[in-house]
């Protein structure tokens, strides 16, 4: 790789939660099962909605691409984290994390971007909704967002190791994350943190705006519904989306956009471990108990588990 030879630096030092021993033990029992929480969860969802042919739905087919977005998203980071208190990771390591994170983090956005799209068009469009979210357009956007979220990945990454690497090599983080390999290069970061933030700012403010507008038309169609029971019902589709999105966005916004003077080594941990780790672990259990068709696909696969056991 052309950029880790510009840079005396081959590898980096991520930082761990402890040095103790003790409570090097206890992180890896509780994030290991933080992350084993997230893989069942998620994996439920994926068989539930490809065993029952009544979850074969745009909304469903979404909800599994955001599911293995998760899967992914957890696993570039969580098993490397829980190793060892302190852990070395090579240039080119470093480089696909950073690939990897910026990826899954763009292809949650997208798809919870085109989720708000196929609540929008169920409510407001309803009779022209098989016609609009056929098979094909499904996939389309899928891909879309996949493909979308790989481009801004190179760009951001890109960038990113553009910097060159020639003092510390030890990463504030527990993973590669890129505000603090900004902050141990040798270069002039200025250029570069506007260049990250125009390239994260545009697709960004597309599709917030895109899911406030969406929600917006959803919410004066649902009102002008004349029965009680058919507002709930319409509103009952959309709250899971809507608990996700905000999850998501709330621990994202702590994350990078929060005030300097909150900023410090032990909330800069901590805001990350919320931003990495909670929509993971959540978003399938936040689509469990609001979704009775989930429950009821997610229950019946856990009956049949307990009886092959049994």
């Amino acid at each position: 790789i052309k950029m880790a030879n510009q840079s005396t630096v081959t590898e980096f030092l991520l930082m761990g939660f402890s040095s103790d021993p003790e409570e090097q033990f206890f992180y890896f029992v509780i994030f290991l099962s933080i992350y084993l929480i997230a893989l069942a969860g998620n994996f439920l969802i994926i068989i539930a909605v490809a065993l029952n042919h009544k979850l074969h739905t745009p909304m469903y087919f979404f909800l599994v691409n955001l599911s293995l977005s998760d899967i992914c998203y957890i696993s570039t980071t969580i098993p490397k984290s829980i190793a060892a208190s302190f852990n070395m990771i090579s240039f080119a390591g470093c480089v696909t994390q950073v690939f990897l994170v910026v990826t899954f983090v763009g292809g949650e956005l997208a798809l919870l971007t085109v989720m708000a799209y196929d609540r929008y068009v169920a409510i407001c469009r309803p009779l022209q909704y098989t016609l609009i979210m056929n098979r094909d357009a499904c996939i389309q956007l899928a891909a879309a967002c996949w493909i979308g979220s790989l481009i801004h990945a190179v760009l951001e990454t890109s960038f990113t190791f553009i910097l060159n690497f020639c003092g510390t090599n030890m990463i504030g983080q527990y993973f590669c994350d890129i505000p603090q390999l900004q902050k141990i290069s040798c270069s002039d970061t200025k250029v570069n943190q506007i260049l990250i933030f125009v390239f994260g700012f545009i697709p960004d403010s597309f599709f917030f705006t895109f899911i406030f507008t969406s929600y917006g038309y959803i919410f004066s169609a649902v009102l002008r519904i004349p029965s009680v029971q058919g507002r709930y019902k319409a509103f009952s589709t959309c709250t899971p989306h809507l608990t996700v999105f905000s999850l998501f966005i709330t621990t994202g916004v702590f994350s990078y956009m929060r005030p300097k003077a909150l900023s410090s080594p032990t909330v800069d941990l901590v805001a990350a471990v919320l931003y990495t780790v909670l929509p993971p672990v959540l978003n399938p259990i936040i689509y469990s108990l609001r979704n009775k068709d989930i429950q009821l696909a997610v229950w019946k696969i856990l009956r049949k588990l307990k009886h092959l056991i049994a």
